[in-house]
Formats: structure tokens, C-alpha cells, sequence
């Protein structure tokens, strides 16, 4: 197992380009089983949940592999089983997106529990209302057992806009008999991405970045090609890095759009952008001063769904607001673990007061000192690692098969602009 050794203190300036969405990669990948023609997607980022979905494919019976540094090819003429390979599903939590297009396709599916970061409860039970309303029968026991003698279109409210239900049920309706209207539905930009994918394939959704979707069934879907769009959550995780180490950063190839919940938080905590186009950059020295509420009330920064502040950068906010003027308190609403790492930050001299599993009040600016960490998940590695690169000294962060999980070479692509981060094996 890896670690990473940082000195931090040096400030990233330079340029640095943005990666594919990986929680639009999964989706897209899983929804290749949807067509029996060959589909190539590009600007796939190269890490490890990605590959395990390829091997997931694979294992089915696809012709899935990558023919690129950033492409994937996948074939799915035939699949030889519905029966996922246990080991491989419990990596990854996005092993359950292969429900949807199985039962679509197959009309039966077998899968294992996911696997995934352990960040609170993550409940299943909108993927199993909506696939159940769509006709499908499912029987519990160790795995989740699914069958279906053809499904058809329903009008499906989801009881949380969970994005993998969202996507699990948009992949199992456009192959439906008949019409589905699905309400209360996500749409987070990977999930319009999925949904633009589909559509190039011959899929017909209406409503494409609403929480309103309409699917008219298709007969079968085309293989064709499509671009994974901008991960919006790597391009903030390098704004925040950018701020806290004082440098000038350019990041290309970014989707200002998918920015607009993201920005509003950076700036409470008085990081400011400018967007030339697709390129975002974050102005050097930048002053950080957080802004306070009228009449000098604390101000927070809370998560919910699109368009709000998305809860897989509420690790981030919490380490850019160490080194922030002012007090603010981070709200994460959606998962009940996912602020426990903050004691490895307090560790290194953070100022952060955990009021309970789902706040954290943070008085900044604090002076960091390296320490040794461990990356519980992908998020609060990141975290641990903006945190160590603007920390005085040096840190080693272990686990950083987390990170990897999650962020393409991003020690490679750090060291481009800077940063003196080393991948050290760990004997």
C-alpha cells in the first residue's frame, strides 16, 4: 500500500487540466450494456473505481476495455451471465447501477451488496420502489435477487432524489414498454450526462436537468460515442488547493455551469474566481476572509441536492475554512460519517469544534503542521491532502487508495504545478 509524503508550503501556480466525471463515468459505463452495438467513450478517468466497473463489464460477458490513455470501448453483442462477481462488486458501490440495464436487457439481475466509502447509511430502497414499480420482482437474501417478465413504464415518485436510484431507474425505463415519468428524480450534472449519453444512443428523456424526468420506451437502442463531461467536484477540490497554498491556478476543460451551487460557498469563505470561457482560474494572494451573515451573524455552508452545495465537497469546504478569517459552521445533511475525519485536521492545529455527526464549526485562520494521517474515504482524503500542502513541514497521509479512487495521478498532475508530493511505497 502507497502513501504520500508532502511538503507543504509551497504555493500551485500553473496550469492544470480537469478530468472526466467519475460519477458520470460509472453510469455512462454500466448504461454501454443498454445497446448490443459498440459504444467508445472518451475522457474516462483512469482510476480504480472506474477500472473495476470495466472488470464488472468484463466479467458479464462484454467486450470492455480501454483503448486509450482516456477512451474505453465496450461491445455488449453478448453477455454470458446476469450474476455479478461478488469480489468486484463490493469495491465499488456503483456495482448496483448494473441493475437497471441487466433487468432492461436480461430481465434478471443478481447482485451482492456494494461496496463503497462508509460515510453514513446509504439506503437502497429507492433503486429497489422504482425498480419494483417498473415490474420487476426482487427477493432479498445476502444478495438482491431480480427478475422481470418485461418492464413497463410507470409514474414513480422517489422518496429521496438519490442519484443512483435516479440513474438506476432512467437506464431501466428507456427500454420499458410505454411511458415513465419519474418525479422528485436528481439531476446533478454526471446525471444529465448519463441522460445526454442515452439519448445519443436513441433513448427518448425529456426534462434533462430537472427533477421532473419523462421517458418514452424505446424498442433498442444504437451503440455511437460520447465525451464524459468535467468532474465539477475535482475542479472545486483544485480551486480549494489553489486558496489555501496562495498560488495562481488555471484549470481547463472545466463546465462553469456544473459551478453554480460551488461558487457561492467558495466565495462565504472568500475565495473568488474568473471563468475565461472553459478555463476557471483562481487569482493568486487571495485574501481569505469569510463572509459574515447580516448583522455579523455566523454564516454556514450546507449541502443538498442540485443545485445546491453538493455533500461530497462539504470535505473540502471544511479544509479551506482552516485557513479562512472568520468562524463558520459547515452543515452536511446527508450523511452521518462523513465529518469524522475532521480530528486528523485538529490534530495538525485546525480550530473545529464537531457539534454532532452532521456539523462542524470551524474558527480559522489556523497555522497547520504536518502529520501522519490515514484517508478513511475519497473525499476527506483530498481533504487531508489540501490540508498537508498548505501545512507547515511535512505530512504522510496513508490509505491513498482512497484518493485514488477518486482522482486521476493526482500526485503526477499536483507536481506539474508545484507541489512537492512524492507516491512513497509502504513495505
Amino acid at each position: 500500500m502507497d502513501s504520500f509524503v508532502i511538503e507543504g508550503g509551497r504555493p500551485l501556480s500553473g496550469t492544470i487540466r480537469a478530468a472526466g466525471n467519475k460519477n458520470g463515468a460509472l453510469p455512462i459505463l454500466a448504461g454501454c450494456l443498454l445497446t448490443s452495438e459498440p459504444v467508445t467513450l472518451t475522457n474516462v478517468p483512469r482510476i480504480r473505481d472506474v477500472e473495476t466497473m470495466v472488470e464488472l463489464l468484463a466479467d458479464l460477458g462484454a467486450d470492455a476495455a480501454w483503448t486509450g490513455a482516456n477512451e474505453v470501448r465496450v461491445h455488449a453483442a453478448q453477455l454470458r451471465k446476469t450474476a455479478l462477481d461478488t469480489e468486484l462488486a463490493k469495491r465499488i458501490r456503483a456495482s448496483f447501477l448494473l441493475a437497471g440495464p441487466l433487468l432492461a436487457r436480461e430481465r434478471r439481475a443478481t447482485l451482492p451488496p456494494p461496496g463503497g466509502d462508509v460515510i453514513g447509511r446509504r439506503r437502497l430502497d429507492p433503486h429497489i420502489h422504482a425498480l419494483t414499480e417498473l415490474g420487476a420482482t426482487i427477493a432479498i437474501s445476502g444478495s438482491y435477487e431480480m427478475t422481470t417478465t418485461g418492464l413497463r413504464g410507470a409514474s414513480i415518485f422517489l422518496d429521496e432524489a438519490s442519484v443512483m436510484a435516479t440513474e438506476n431507474t432512467v437506464m431501466a425505463a428507456v427500454l420499458a414498454a410505454g411511458d415513465t415519468v419519474l418525479a422528485n428524480a436528481a439531476c446533478e450534472p454526471h446525471v444529465q450526462d448519463l441522460c445526454r449519453f442515452l439519448v445519443s444512443l436513441g433513448a427518448h428523456i425529456e426534462g434533462i436537468g430537472s427533477n421532473v424526468l419523462r421517458i418514452r420506451g424505446a424498442a433498442a437502442l444504437h451503440g455511437g460515442s460520447h465525451r464524459i463531461s468535467p468532474d465539477h467536484i475535482e475542479v472545486a477540490s483544485f480551486i480549494g488547493l489553489a486558496a489555501v497554498t496562495g498560488g495562481e491556478l488555471r484549470i481547463e476543460d472545466a463546465a462553469p455551469d456544473d459551478l453554480v451551487g460551488i461558487v457561492p460557498a467558495f466565495r462565504r469563505l472568500g475565495v473568488h474566481i474568473t471563468v475565461e470561457g472553459t478555463t476557471i482560474r483562481v487569482p493568486a494572494g487571495q485574501p481569505l476572509v469569510i463572509q459574515d451573515d447580516l448583522g455579523g451573524q455566523i454564516p454556514k455552508i450546507e449541502d443538498g441536492p442540485w443545485p445546491n452545495f453538493p455533500a461530497d465537497l462539504t470535505s473540502i469546504a471544511v479544509a479551506v475554512a482552516t485557513q479562512a478569517t472568520g468562524t463558520i459552521l459547515i452543515f452536511e445533511k446527508m450523511f452521518e460519517n462523513r465529518l469524522f475525519f475532521v480530528d486528523k485536521l485538529v490534530a495538525m492545529g485546525a480550530r473545529i469544534i464537531l457539534c454532532d455527526p452532521h456539523r462542524a464549526i470551524i474558527n480559522g485562520p489556523s497555522k497547520l503542521y504536518g502529520e501522519r494521517l490515514e484517508s478513511p474515504d475519497i473525499r476527506a482524503g483530498m481533504a487531508m491532502l489540501i490540508a498537508s500542502l498548505c501545512a507547515e513541514g511535512r505530512s504522510v497521509i496513508g490509505n491513498i487508495r482512497q484518493i485514488d479512487r477518486g482522482y486521476e495521478r493526482i500526485d503526477e498532475r499536483l507536481r506539474a504545478v508545484g507541489a512537492e508530493i512524492a507516491r512513497v511505497p509502504v513495505r
